[in-house]
């Protein structure tokens, strides 16, 4: 059943967004494109992911100075798996030179075929240098997986990897995409047993199709429960009664969040906007008209 318009009447909440960085020209123009239809949303941030091992570097850091240019708070994803301290020390300082004052401090990926770790082991090492060469400059961002990180050992070993984040220096932090809303809250009363007492902001994904939902999902270790799964397996090749159905689920379980306290939504976009503003829109966050 579809849901009614403004299913959310609270009060104000952040909305942030994530992007990653085009390689051609037309991607380039439909990013320009994408962050005009979003601007209504009037976002916190807008986040640029940093390919494996640093692979797309030059291209989060003009992505991220081409949003500067159009009024957007533009934080650079900064990934240290397969990195060197000196090359770390090299994107901090110019970062710093172009005045970002924010990042998302992850450990991040090893390119395919990669073998050389580099310095860091786990991104508490990277926010640690980076507070250790920046002091406050930057507000820093972590990973955060109610669902636990795949290649964690427990629940319990991912909780303390993530207060150790925290520890360390991080500000706040973004979850993982996830369908489940007590898979988000029990990990944010975990981590408040432990002392742990700084924003928590639920990642939000769209369901854009099932085959693409279904792969990312295989790779980051997140949960699609089984009802949502079953009944998308069933619209087949009926590509509107999927992106339908998966409007209602993603809008629901966003109302849900925010009712029950949730400090703001950060999706991520793929680079495109229609699903991310008609969420938005059937909650009632859209904060201004599109010019």
């Amino acid at each position: 059943m579809a849901l009614e318009k403004n299913v959310f009447t609270g009060g104000a909440h952040e909305i942030s967004l994530e992007f990653f960085p085009p390689k051609t020209q037309e991607g380039i123009d439909k990013l320009v494109q994408v962050q005009r239809d979003l601007q209504c949303l009037q976002p916190t941030f807008c986040s640029v992911t940093f390919g494996a091992g640093g692979s797309t570097r030059q291209g989060t850091l003009d992505t991220v100075l081409h949003m500067q240019r159009d009024g957007l708070n533009a934080v650079p994803h900064l990934s240290c798996i397969g990195a060197h301290k000196e090359a770390i020390h090299e994107i901090i300082d110019h970062y710093r030179a172009h005045n970002i004052r924010h990042l998302v401090a992850l450990r991040g990926d090893l390119p395919s075929g990669t073998f050389d770790s580099g310095a860091f082991r786990y991104a508490a090492e990277l926010v640690a240098l980076i507070r250790e060469t920046s002091g406050d400059w930057f507000h820093i961002d972590v990973a955060a997986y109610p669902e636990v990180h795949p290649q964690a050992a427990s629940a319990e070993a991912d909780l303390r990897s993530f207060k150790r984040k925290i520890d360390a220096g991080a500000n706040s932090a973004i979850t993982q995409y996830f369908y489940n809303a007590d898979a988000y809250w029990h990990f944010v009363d975990a981590g408040a047993a432990l002392g742990i007492d700084v924003p928590i902001v639920p990642g939000i994904m769209p369901i854009m199709s099932f085959s693409r939902l279904a792969r990312f999902s295989e790779m980051c270790g997140a949960e699609i429960p089984r009802w949502i799964r079953r009944r998308m397996e069933g619209y087949g090749d009926d590509v509107a009664s999927v992106r339908a159905f998966g409007l209602d689920v993603v809008t629901e379980l966003c109302a849900r969040l925010l009712e029950q306290g949730a400090p703001g939504l950060h999706f991520y976009t793929l680079n495109q906007s229609e699903l991310t503003l008609e969420i938005c829109r059937q909650l009632g966050v859209v904060k201004k008209q599109r010019k």
